[in-house]
Parts: C-alpha cells; sequence; structure tokens
C-alpha cells in the first residue's frame, strides 16, 4: 500500500532561501526554526502554569543535542534531563544550577554518578541494586529520585516496548524498599518518575500517568511515612508526523493533571508535589528539516530516487519504519503523480527515506525537505560506510542562519586512528 499523498505543507523558507545557503553549506545539512521552537516552548510552559512550586520541563537532551538548542530552552525557562557523560557536561557549559539538571541513566558508570553529584543535579535511579552503587562511589545525596516501573498496570508503545519487558525503572514493591534505603543513608528530599510510551500521540495516556503517580505518592507516604515533593511525569509527548495525525493537546492534558492532582494530592492533604516533565521531541522536534540533494534516479523493478543523505543522517525511517513527509521545494503545488522509494547511499537495504512515496515528478537536482526532524534526528547519526555527519544550521527569528554545528569532515572520522599510511594518505589530500 502506498503512503500518504504529498500534500502542501507550510516551511519557514522556500527554495530561494536554501539556494542562497548551498555556497556555504552543501547538502544535506539540518535547519532548525528558532522563532517556532521559542513560540512552543512557551505555550508548553504556560500550559502548566498552575502548577505549585513552579512547572519545569527538563528538556531531554539526547533529542538534539547541541549547546545553541539548549540555550534556546533554558533562556524559555526549561533545565535538561541528561543520561550521559557529555550530556551532563553540556548542562553545564550552558550554565545550568543544580537541579536544573535531571540525571536519568541506566547501566550507569561510576564517573557519571560522580559528575551529577559534583553539580548537584537530581539523581533519579534506575534500578534498587544502585542504591548501593551510589552511596559507595558518589554518595547518597539529600534530593535523590526513583524511576517507577509500572509493568502491567500500564501500557507502553511501539517504540520503547511494554513495560514489563523493558528494562527501566522499580517495580513497586522495589519502589517503597528503595525509599526506606535511601532515607536509612541520609535522603531527606524525594521524587518520583517514570516514563512508559515515546512519542505518544494520546492526550489521555498522560493524564493516566499522573494519576498512577500520584496514587503512589500516597501509598510512598502510607508506608513509609515519607513525602515525595517532586513527580516527574516522564516525557513521550509525540508530534503528528503524517498529515493527518493530530498532535497532543498540551492544554487538555494540562487541565486534566491539575484536575488529578486536586483530587489525589491536594485533597489529601499532601503537598506541594513539585509537576515536571522530560519532554524533548514535542519542544524541538515540529521545527527542524533535513534538507538534501537528488543525485540519482534510478528505474528497475520500482522508480527510486538517490539522496545525498543516507540513514546515517537521519535513522528513523530505517530503524522504526517512521514517516516523515517531504516537500520537493519549487514543486509544492505539482501534483504527486509518481510513486517512489527515497533511498541513500549506505550498503544496507533499509536505507530508505520513503517507500511507495507518492510525489510530484523528481529530477537529479531537486532538493528535498525531510520535515519533522527536530529530534532524534542529527542526534542518532552515525558513520557506518564511512558516511560523514552533517551541519546544523539555525534559522533565527530576524531570518539570519547561524551554522550551529559545522559538517564532519575525512579528518574528523580518522581522528582517533593513529596510522602512519592515514597520514601519509591525509597529508596528501
Amino acid at each position: 500500500m502506498s503512503e500518504k499523498p504529498h500534500r502542501n505543507v507550510d516551511l519557514p523558507f522556500d527554495k530561494a532561501f536554501v539556494e542562497s545557503l548551498l555556497g556555504r553549506y552543501p547538502t544535506p545539512f539540518y535547519v532548525y526554526d528558532e522563532r517556532a521552537i521559542r513560540t512552543n516552548a512557551r505555550r508548553f510552559l504556560d500550559a502548566f502554569s498552575w502548577a505549585p512550586e513552579g512547572f519545569i520541563n527538563f528538556f531531554a537532551v539526547k533529542a538534539l543535542p547541541n549547546p545553541y538548542i539548549l540555550d534556546i530552552v533554558i533562556d524559555e525557562g526549561m533545565g535538561t534531563d541528561c543520561s550521559s557523560m557529555p550530556e551532563l557536561l553540556l548542562a553545564q557549559a550552558v550554565g545550568l544550577p543544580g537541579e536544573k539538571i535531571m540525571f536519568t541513566s541506566n547501566d550507569t558508570p561510576a564517573a557519571e554518578y560522580e559528575k551529577a553529584a559534583e553539580l548537584g543535579a537530581i539523581i533519579n535511579l534506575d534500578d534498587i541494586s544502585h542504591i548501593d552503587y551510589l552511596d559507595r562511589v558518589a554518595g547518597i545525596p539529600e534530593m535523590i529520585s526513583i524511576r517507577y516501573n509500572p509493568g502491567p498496570l500500564k501500557e507502553g508503545n511501539v517504540i520503547i516496548g511494554k513495560p514489563e519487558e523493558a528494562k527501566y525503572g522499580f517495580t513497586r514493591a522495589q519502589v517503597i524498599d528503595g525509599y526506606r534505603m535511601l532515607a536509612e543513608r541520609g535522603a531527606k528530599r524525594f521524587g518520583l518518575h517514570a516514563m512508559v510510551a515515546s512519542n505518544e500521540l494520546d492526550s489521555d495516556y498522560f493524564i493516566e500517568t499522573a494519576v498512577l503517580l500520584f496514587d503512589l505518592v500516597d501509598e510512598i507516604h502510607a508506608k513509609t511515612g515519607l513525602a515525595v515533593e517532586l513527580v516527574n511525569l516522564g516525557g513521550g509527548v509525540g508530534i503528528p508526523y503524517r498529515l493527518d495525525e493530530k498532535p497532543v493537546d498540551i492544554e487538555y492534558v494540562s487541565d486534566g493533571i491539575r484536575k488529578a492532582y486536586e483530587r489525589r494530592i491536594r485533597a489529601k492533604g499532601y503537598g506541594p508535589v513539585r509537576i515536571v516533565m522530560e519532554c524533548g521531541r514535542m519542544v524541538t522536534g515540529p521545527y527542524g528539516y533535513l534538507v538534501s540533494t537528488v543525485l540519482h534516479t534510478k528505474s528497475t523493478y520500482k522508480e527510486y530516487v538517490g539522496l545525498d543523505a543516507n540513514m546515517a543522517h537521519l535513522m528513523r525511517p530505517a530503524i522504526y519504519g517512521a514517516y516523515h513527509h517531504i516537500t520537493v521545494l519549487g514543486k509544492e503545488s505539482a501534483p504527486a503523480d509518481h510513486v517512489y522509494d527515497v533511498t541513500g547511499s549506505l550498503c544496507e537495504n533499509n536505507d530508505k527515506f520513503a517507500v511507495d512515496r507518492r510525489l510530484p515528478e523528481i529530477e537529479v537536482g531537486d532538493v528535498l525537505v525531510i520535515h519533522e526532524a527536530g529530534a532524534h534526528g542529527h542526534a542518532m547519526g552515525f558513520n557506518y560506510n564511512g558516511k560523514l555527519r552533517s551541519a546544523e544550521l539555525l534559522l533565527r527569528p530576524d531570518g539570519s542562519v547561524d551554522c550551529i554545528r559545522r559538517a564532519e569532515t575525512v579528518e574528523d572520522y580518522f581522528r582517533t586512528l593513529d596510522h602512519p599510511g592515514l597520514s601519509r594518505v591525509l597529508e596528501g589530500r
């Protein structure tokens, strides 16, 4: 079955804009729309302005790990959700104070716990055995959080899997034991976290997660006497990649969470409990674009369009079968009367951005824009087949463009190798 037909979709730039960039920045490259990211961030935070103690979204650095993007979301009032040493270093580099950093990781090396503790980040433990480990390598901090895996009580989705089969988090019984252990070792302030879906579009899903966690706050207090002061509802808010999908209604979600908070926290005399989230995709995802030029067309058993980008630049379609809308610049109004597989150059047959996609007739030299690439795009890049990662450009509100990450070079690719033959080759280039 063919995918959805080509339709006009608004872009923050046109063909002339891209052509003006090509002399400085050969394709492929990413473009991020700063104005749209800021507008979206403000709407998100405004929706939760009711939340006690100040709502914060810990932007998931893994979605778009670029300090210039972090500067933008932090300027709008967000923190960062980190899961590795480089992500912690990025948070440190952009000047975040400790508790505006949430450190949620799994199978965590000692050095990363040590760095998180040094920064004063809120450490979110993934496993009950990590209590002893953290205590040994960095000490138990005053503020600590636990990640809860609800198992069969909550459905996951295709990206993150069923909760009972996922590697993340404590069981319900382990949560209770974990808080007791942490309190015995000197912790005085406690957080609770869960994230059991990714790229979820059902608005009610997030309200149900809040209800689940608020009820667990009550159980924790009843069984341990401890008060949870921070509830992290996780991320996972999806974006509509397909043209017939609807975005999550964040105002509806907020109102549902507010009502659940009133019934399950405030009415029982708890609180104030701070509500936080860790969304990345929904903040930047819709406002990033991968721009690529057609190198070849091919006609065999199917019709193919070969790009100068490949799955090393955007791997979601290859690994998830994910849909990304495609615009052919300059042909936005042309009829979508051809069916193509849109491919890259890797030695893998799943290196395809689209399969059986209806598009206007495409010629060598056409420029294609792949939409909704502002999260888990460049960040998931790799160097298989010796392919080099692309530049990232930032479209500023005044229409100017900044290069916020240059494209990789062959020298970058070989930098970690110390071989005399390579040195001679590179010197002779």
